[in-house]
């Protein structure tokens, strides 16, 4: 089963902590960042862990990423985790906002911070604490921006911009930005302006993703993030890659558009872009978005274009997979466990066992993890189905000329 590993970080010195400690072959060694003198160290709780569940991403492809949350249960018999406790080896560190960081077989899956410990007693003795954290989101969800007026910047730069602010101060050690390929407009900031809205609206206006990964980075992926297949991950029920026990599949309405209005808040013109033959068939389903960043018309309505090719028509989606990690190899369980979000995959599945089967390519958007005193693990990503995407030279299946549609 996989190796689970959560770690707690305190800033005091506590016994058998990773401090510096004189005439230790190991944590007596000078100037290493394992082993400070004092101050802030992550203690490792797994021996206490019973339960373990990881939330991070989003349900639908054209919503931004929500907070990731980490939910852990510790066994709290011997009251470790009792803030009253004196005794307790943790005593005076059971404290909202410490740092946790979470690792399966020593690959992270998630670091945040606590907001709440809870405690729970029953008459026989029992006793169970545990807390939930909440990622890097929930910090810029809490900051906001001075006035001011924006430069024109391609939408990477302006994320870039918006973490560098005084008000914000993201450290640059903690990000990955894309440069984005669509132009912002100089828009007025307002003031008081909700950080992490304003980004998700830079995002939206790219069509890229923003979210906090797995080690705590912003992260941005702009829209030229495609997927290339030479080592992409393969999940498979006929034996030719990760096995998986469940499929999730969506052919209809739910995701239809072919009426995209939208409006540039720096041009302030609303533009209107449809699929006649789409709204033939099946009627109007209509999307709107009037918060754009866009610096043209022209660019409001290749927005709209974008969407339309992805939605004007159903398509045959895988949305979510299950995959039961023990049931894996060391290899494939670091696999699945590498994954982030944005990254892609491909699914092969055969309906009831009757050939031929069917292959998608979809990215990750949703990847969940569920861990319980057994040591079962069960991971769930959520999917976006790819019908079509970027050119991707050299690439096998997306480098492929006049090839636009995997569907």
């Amino acid at each position: 089963m996989p190796v689970q590993s959560v770690e707690i970080g305190f800033e005091e010195v506590l016994p058998g902590g990773n401090w510096l400690t004189l005439d230790d072959p190991t944590k007596g060694q000078l100037d290493t960042a394992l082993y400070p003198l004092a101050g802030f160290a992550y203690y490792d709780v797994t021996e206490y862990v019973t339960g373990i569940e990881v939330t991070r991403g989003k349900s639908d492809d054209i919503d931004s990423i929500s907070a990731g949350e980490l939910v852990v249960t510790l066994n709290n018999r011997t009251r470790a985790f009792d803030p009253t406790y004196t005794s307790s080896p943790f005593y005076g560190n059971i404290l909202p906002k410490r740092l946790v960081r979470y690792s399966a077989n020593n690959v992270q899956q998630y670091q945040g911070v606590i907001d709440d410990w809870n405690l729970e007693y029953t008459p026989d003795g029992d006793a169970i604490a545990s807390f939930v954290c909440s990622d890097g989101f929930v910090y810029l969800n809490n900051q906001t921006l001075g006035a001011g007026t924006a430069t024109a910047q391609l939408s990477g730069a302006r994320i870039e911009a918006i973490l560098d602010s005084e008000f914000v101060q993201w450290p640059t050690t903690g990000r990955d930005i894309d440069p984005g390929t669509e132009l912002l407009g100089a828009n007025v900031v307002a003031d008081n302006q909700n950080v992490l809205e304003y980004i998700q609206q830079v995002e939206l206006s790219e069509l890229g993703l923003f979210y906090i990964s797995k080690e705590g980075n912003a992260t941005f992926k702009d829209k030229n993030h495609v997927p290339v297949t030479a080592d992409i991950v393969i999940l498979a029920d006929d034996g030719t890659g990760i096995d998986y026990q469940n499929l999730q599949i969506s052919y209809g309405s739910e995701s239809l558009v072919n009426e995209v209005v939208a409006t540039s808040l720096i041009t302030d013109v609303q533009t209107t872009v449809t699929d006649e033959d789409s709204q033939l068939e099946y009627g109007i389903f209509n999307a709107t978005y009037d918060n754009l960043l866009l610096a043209t018309d022209d660019q409001v309505a290749s927005f709209g274009t974008t969407l339309l090719a992805k939605y004007a028509q159903p398509i045959y989606r895988f949305t979510e997979v299950t995959v039961r990690l023990n049931d894996l190899s060391i290899e494939d369980q670091n696999k699945v466990l590498g994954l982030e979000l944005g990254d892609f995959v491909q699914v092969i599945f055969t309906p009831s066992n009757i050939p031929p089967a069917i292959s998608k390519y979809a990215e990750v958007i949703r990847a969940n993890h569920e861990v319980d005193v057994t040591g079962e693990h069960i991971v769930t990503l959520g999917l976006n189905t790819l019908n079509s995407t970027f050119f991707v030279l050299d690439d096998l299946v997306f480098g492929r000329l006049d090839e636009g549609s995997l569907s």
